[in-house]
């Protein structure tokens, strides 16, 4: 559970490191509608090369980034093999009442490719962008929903805080359990209904932890005055700069190039 990577950060002055927040969050966002968008595997090798690319400059390892899938394996083999069974075509193989067809192996790399690549993708937003300057990132950019009631820097800050919780969280799990391993509970025998029953004594002092932790960030806000966006200042003022321009010119490069090959095969 350590080798979850989303929600962590990793600081830095690379090139990635030094963009706007604002323009790390739209990238993604787009990344993101990319990758749902495009329906080949040619396609993808568009945003394989875009993830390469901003890894080398942020100096990030792609390696590292793979290892934060490994407690997520379950629920990416989960969407291959249902996927595999589930979608009709030419059959391959018969497993009893259930057929593996060559259009459910092909759907079921592809969704797999695409989870891996949007997790990926995802991860190195918050590795490489701290918490205050995503939290005025979020909030810029809600900023003119504003006129319509929306709670811009409200809804920036629980968001960068509930991110921010996911490896605490995490790490908070890995010591429940092996404080429990060490007075003799089991979490790694038995199939996988047992398991699952064996996680819910967890759920308890997980919950008591995470409200334990709320509180305490509750009073440290308050103790250090705490009164939300309303004329807040800042000490760094968020501005664009010729590497954003830069960045949306490459990420546009990469987009009409992944879409072009949508229609090419």
């Amino acid at each position: 559970m350590r080798e979850i990577t989303i929600g962590q950060y990793i600081p830095g002055n690379s090139a990635v490191h030094r963009l706007d927040p604002r323009t790390k969050i739209i990238v993604t966002l787009l990344y993101m509608v990319l990758l749902f968008l495009l329906n080949n595997f040619p396609g993808y090798i568009f945003p394989v090369a875009f993830i390469i690319f901003a890894s080398l400059l942020s100096g990030i390892s792609i390696r590292y980034m793979i290892n934060g899938l490994k407690p997520l394996i379950l629920i990416i083999t989960l969407t291959f093999v249902l996927n595999m069974f589930m979608i009709k075509g030419r059959i391959l193989y018969e497993i009893g009442p259930l057929d593996i067809t060559y259009e459910g192996l092909y759907q079921g790399a592809f969704m797999a490719i695409r989870l891996i690549l949007l997790i990926v993708g995802t991860s190195l937003l918050t590795l490489t962008t701290s918490p205050i300057s995503l939290t005025d990132g979020i909030e810029r950019l809600l900023s003119p929903f504003r006129k319509f009631g929306v709670p811009a820097h409200e809804l920036a800050m629980m968001m960068t805080i509930a991110l921010r919780f996911i490896p605490t969280l995490l790490e908070e799990t890995d010591k429940i359990m092996k404080a429990q391993m060490a007075r003799g509970a089991d979490f790694e025998s038995g199939n996988i209904v047992k398991r699952a029953k064996n996680m819910v004594p967890l759920l308890v002092p997980l919950f008591i932890s995470a409200f334990r932790r709320a509180d305490e960030l509750a009073m440290a806000m308050e103790a250090r005055c705490y009164r939300g966006g309303e004329n807040r200042t800042r000490m760094k003022e968020l501005k664009m700069t010729g590497l954003d321009f830069a960045t949306y010119i490459i990420f546009a490069m990469i987009a009409l190039g992944a879409l072009a090959s949508r229609y090419l095969w």
